[in-house]
């Protein structure tokens, strides 16, 4: 049984993950090292002066955020999943659609729409006989609460989409019991349906508040102090790496909180079925005047986060066309499409080999090693930036060092700075999002089929490519594109780590918001909104076909 133990331990699959994970997984462990790392008076200075600021304002976005997902997307899945009313199979998939919207993208169009010389404004002026900002008052969109609007608008589709398949597995019999105890629809949704959904609803509303977190677009051009643009600011503006990443360990700390508190909060709380018999939901009927109510709060969510600002995107692109149809659109189109396809590709290929490798070996090593490789997604881009750049900088400085030493000449930058560094970053970011899928999907394959492989003479890699892989082909496609799509809008790793003159898609959009070009930024801000489009697509898909029993 040891020598059974040493070769399960020692199993080059099992080293494998577990080498690679540690090695995903080591930016984030460099970040929490620095705590120990003394900083001078410079930390001093930022808890002096502006780290209240960035604590003050990232709690007030994570309870507004928190409290607007919660409350549109978990009202809308059950609208659509329990009621029914014209244009509900329509709403079923459109409330999805915000999701293709960077939050940064749908703030410049706001702002273009809403400030002083917008059209909002103009026309109000024009109705009402104003003529200065004195004359009337008008709600301040580059403020904390209008940041909470934008990002609300675009990430409650994470609470809908979790909630919405929640609600469709619950079964049937657990609300017919409730309705017939005297509950109405209102009281079995919040006694029953509610607490039953709890895990995917606060799932959903963690994936909202950590992107939250991780936004610095839309913070930045909002003029919001947070702790991302507190990172960007000490790391560029001050030149001080090891200060940024006691930031970056702060906002961990924000993050793993989020977590364990609702995971304290639950107790010893379960939440199953008993049965696995299922029937067809029974939709309830409606007067006209409540499926009027429906088809406006399915609605309003659906024109502010999505056909809006797509509206005015579409608007503007027509307007600088002599902008987007030359090859300088087309080579920020280029990069982003070359980087994301690269980042794609590697993380599926990763992924395959970790979850084949966690199949094999389902040791205590291989489970902490995916574990760890997974959190990554949950971290920030500028705190992963930091914990990559601190490495790769030393590195290459030891390079250099030595190569000016024994060999008289100069290596530059090698990793830092390079387009080595913006994919690893990317990687690092979404293995997560890659992994989960291709796990999913080897866990419906038998291992029945691994053994009748290894019994026709297969050795574990031969078994991978012969069986696994054709038989994962979707779920690694379908991996891929999510990791595509995250990476286009990916901004704020790729404004610390790219390499001088090397401009995205995603990069291009801030700086001509920045620079108030709106309407410039409107065609690389659009691209971006239509691929999008594809995983929205995917997910709605999946979402339909998950409730057990149900034909498709």
């Amino acid at each position: 049984m040891k020598q059974y133990g040493l070769q399960n331990l020692f199993n080059g699959w099992t080293l494998f993950t577990v080498i690679t994970a540690l090695i995903i997984a080591s930016p984030v462990f460099i970040v929490v090292s620095y705590v120990f790392v003394p900083t001078g008076e410079i930390w001093s200075h930022l808890a002096d002066t502006v780290l209240g600021n960035y604590i003050y304002n990232s709690v007030l976005l994570l309870v507004g955020v928190g409290t607007g997902t919660l409350v549109v997307g978990t009202g809308c899945a059950w609208i659509v999943t329990m009621c029914r009313f014209p244009g509900q199979k329509v709403f079923e998939w459109a409330l999805l659609l915000p999701l293709a919207v960077p939050a940064y993208v749908i703030a410049y169009t706001y702002t273009g729409l809403t400030d002083f010389a917008g059209p909002v404004q103009t026309v109000l002026r024009e109705i009402f006989g104003w003529t200065s900002r004195r004359d009337y008052w008008f709600p301040e969109i580059r403020s904390v609460w209008g940041a909470m609007t934008m990002f609300t608008l675009v990430l409650y589709p994470y609470v809908y989409m979790l909630s919405r398949a929640a609600f469709l597995e619950q079964s049937i019999c657990v609300l017919e019991v409730s309705r017939t105890l005297g509950r109405t629809p209102w009281q079995a949704f919040k006694d029953v349906a509610f607490p039953l959904a709890r895990p995917a609803i606060a799932a959903g509303s963690a994936l909202a508040l950590m992107e939250t977190l991780n936004d610095f677009g839309t913070v930045h051009f909002f003029a919001v102090d947070t702790f991302t643009t507190g990172i960007y600011r000490t790391w560029f503006g001050m030149g001080e790496p090891a200060a940024a990443a006691q930031l970056g360990a702060c906002l961990l700390i924000f993050i793993v909180s989020l977590i364990a508190l609702e995971r304290y909060s639950r107790g010893k709380a379960a939440y199953h079925h008993t049965t696995v018999r299922y029937r067809a939901l029974s939709k309830l009927e409606m007067s006209p005047l409540k499926q009027v109510i429906c088809i406006l709060a399915c609605f309003f969510p659906v024109l502010l986060g999505f056909l809006l600002p797509a509206g005015v995107l579409l608007n503007w692109a027509f307007q600088t066309t002599e902008w987007w149809m030359n090859l300088q659109f087309v080579e920020f189109a280029f990069n982003s499409f070359i980087l994301a396809c690269v980042a794609a590709l590697l993380a599926v290929f990763l992924a395959v080999l970790m979850a084949y490798g966690a199949r094999l070996r389902p040791s205590f090593f291989t489970k902490f090693g995916v574990r760890a490789a997974s959190i990554g997604y949950a971290v920030p881009g500028s705190v992963l930036a930091v914990g990559i750049m601190l490495p790769f900088a030393w590195t290459d400085n030891l390079v250099d060092s030595w190569a000016r030493e024994h060999l008289g000449f100069s290596t530059g930058l090698i990793l830092s700075g390079t387009i080595v560094a913006v994919v690893f970053a990317y990687i690092v970011r979404f293995l997560s999002v890659s992994f989960n899928g291709i796990e999913a999907g080897l866990g419906k394959i038998t291992q029945n089929m691994d053994c009748a492989s290894r019994t026709l003479g297969h050795n574990p890699s031969e078994t991978l490519k012969k069986v696994h892989l054709p038989l994962i082909r979707a779920s690694m496609f379908s991996a891929g594109i999510l990791v595509f799509v995250d990476v286009i809008k990916e901004l704020p790793a790729t404004m610390i780590m790219r390499p001088f003159n090397f401009t995205t898609l995603a990069v291009r959009t801030f700086e001509l918001a920045s620079d108030e070009q709106l309407a410039e930024a409107s065609s690389a801000a659009l691209a971006m909104v239509l691929v999008g489009i594809i995983p929205v697509i995917m997910i709605s898909r999946t979402i339909a076909k998950s409730r057990p029993g149900q034909e498709n």
